[in-house]
């Protein structure tokens, strides 16, 4: 900014040239707050089973009901789609499409399977009476473990939007973007199902 002075006049200039900003730096800082939010939504759930988590109202517990293998076979299918979904990225950044293309459907099986299992699991629980209404235990359970089944599968269907955009486009930096903002949505949630893991069902077995 510069100042002439004429007659007691004082001109101002300003500089106006539009600074350069990096494409799509804005979506990328939008999802990461996004997933800030996400994580405080996530922390309160698990406060709020740590609080619950004991009360039983004279009903079954963790281990009365939890089935550890089932769950250890749940979590293998949650971190083997954590790990083909990287083996997505790295094709991706080759511009292959069709390598692209195969690794994110078998990503896709493995997060349907572990929603399989989660299904099964629940419907179980519920079968044998111990629904969400049974105690205060299983409503911050069935609370906390369906919140992130959820996640998955709203994750589950970006991901066949964005398989089927890729089709269309192909790997165009705008599906690259989205592509980079569901890889890390699917990292996030397979560290809170490990959060989950540890601290409900293996925890849980403990007391």
């Amino acid at each position: 900014m510069t100042a002439n002075d004429k007659g007691g006049l004082t001109a101002r200039y300003f500089d106006l040239h539009e600074h350069d900003h990096p494409e799509g730096g804005s979506t990328m800082l939008g999802f990461w707050i996004y997933l800030m939010s996400d994580c405080l939504i996530f922390a309160m759930l698990f406060a709020a089973y740590g609080v619950l988590g004991g009360n039983y109202a004279a009903g079954p517990g963790p281990k009365d009901l939890f089935d550890l293998k089932l769950i250890a076979l749940n979590t293998a299918m949650l971190l083997f789609s954590s790990i083909t979904y990287g083996f997505a990225m790295l094709e991706m950044e080759k511009n292959k499409v069709g390598s692209t293309q195969m690794w994110l459907f078998i990503t896709l099986l493995f997060g349907g399977a572990f929603l399989s299992i989660e299904l099964y699991e629940f419907s179980h629980l519920i079968h044998e009476g111990a629904g969400p209404q049974r105690s205060a235990f299983l409503s911050a359970f069935f609370t906390l473990v369906g919140t992130h089944g959820l996640h998955v599968t709203f994750g589950s269907i970006w991901l066949i939007t964005l398989m089927v955009q890729v089709a269309r486009k192909g790997l165009i930096q705008s599906n690259k973007r989205r592509l980079m903002c569901l890889s890390l949505f699917w990292h996030f949630l397979d560290v809170i199902w490990i959060g989950v893991f540890t601290f409900v069902y293996l925890m849980g077995m403990l007391r």
